[in-house]
């Protein structure tokens, strides 16, 4: 059954053991320098309206920004203390850093995961954090070792859920048979499709949901382009030299089809991953996990648009043009560039 917008506004489970959430989840990590200068007063700002809302998951790292995110997040919850018992709070951990940002790789070590998870407390003024994820597999520590740590933080109460973060499926059965694991974090989009091959069915069998990021393919659907130097965006093979010219076709056909219906191309975009899932859970029930997309929204603008997708319903024949017309198979570039890509376990 195709959904209506009134149903699609109604939470959505994060797999058979993970909280219910609104279906859409706000990521905070541009809040903090990702892609360029930011305002921390409009972030907070942003996070308020998302929370007003309705929206319930706020994602974050501790690694973005060093500290900065959780550090503003905290601020946002505790200024605006009415929503701390229905926010859910999403930490990533585990990603090293040098002090001028310089990836130094990754430590999942039981040690590291409760040090991490002390200093996040901190950071957040919290007594808890809702799921808390390894940021990427480290491949010197078996991942049973790494969810058994973050499973004695849920039996003394300082985490609720477990969550991973781009693994692939015998990675998710080896963690799900350590503790049940809430969701899996994963870039999902138009152009990016990877997981339904394999990883979306094996979740789906095994109750674990879905947090989808990179719905707009970090905006290159929506036209965007890193203009600051330090916007990270500048490094990834889509948005660089020849590539980015090549998938300009795809973003003018998208915003060609969103004129159509009268939306916004990221409308069409977030509404694509949200129908999607719908419309493969009627079709092929045994296939597709619970989905809710992350939108990394930095304005109060961007967040307003992001929500206009919850009404937006697609037919079965819009869908297809879509699929035909911003095809994975036409995208010029990788998602990451060649080391990270060689690093992911979910690409494996």
């Amino acid at each position: 059954m195709s959904p209506t917008p009134d149903s699609r506004r109604g939470p959505r489970p994060l797999g058979t053991t993970g909280p219910r959430v609104f279906p859409l989840a706000l990521g905070c990590m541009g809040m903090s320098g990702a892609y360029g200068p930011t305002s921390d007063a409009e972030s907070v700002a942003t996070i308020h309206a998302a929370l007003d809302a309705g929206v319930t998951l706020i994602d974050t790292g501790d690694f973005y920004g060093m500290g900065h995110n959780e550090l503003l997040v905290g601020r946002a919850l505790r200024e605006a203390p009415h929503h701390r018992d229905r926010a859910v709070v999403s930490v990533k951990f585990g990603s090293l850093r040098a002090p001028d940002a310089t990836p130094l790789g990754i430590d999942a070590r039981p040690a590291a995961v409760k040090t991490f998870l002390a200093y996040s407390l901190t950071r957040l003024g919290l007594d808890h954090v809702d799921v808390y994820r390894p940021a990427r597999l480290d491949p010197q520590v078996p991942i049973e070792e790494t969810v058994g740590a973050i499973a004695d933080l849920v039996r003394a109460g300082y985490v609720r859920h477990v969550g991973l973060s781009e693994v692939g499926v015998d990675t998710v059965r080896r963690a799900h048979a350590v503790h049940p694991i809430a969701d899996l974090q994963i870039e999902y989009s138009l152009v990016s499709r990877g997981p339904e091959t394999a990883i979306f069915p094996a979740l789906h069998a095994l109750g674990v949901g879905v947090t989808a990021y990179g719905v707009l393919s970090r905006g290159l659907l929506t036209g965007s382009r890193p203009a600051a130097t330090r916007d990270f965006r500048a490094r990834l093979p889509r948005f660089s030299g020849e590539n980015r010219a090549r998938n300009q076709p795809l973003v003018d056909a998208l915003a060609a089809l969103a004129r159509e219906k009268g939306v916004t191309p990221a409308q069409l975009a977030i509404a694509w991953v949200l129908d999607r899932a719908d419309a493969a859970s009627d079709a092929t029930p045994d296939a597709t996990p619970d989905v809710v997309p992350v939108i990394g929204a930095r304005t109060r603008a961007q967040l307003a648009d992001a929500l206009g997708a919850l009404d937006v319903v697609l037919s079965a024949d819009e869908r297809a043009r879509l699929e035909r017309a911003v095809s994975p198979d036409a995208i010029a570039g990788t998602r990451y560039d060649a080391t990270q890509m060689r690093a992911l376990d979910s690409e494996r």
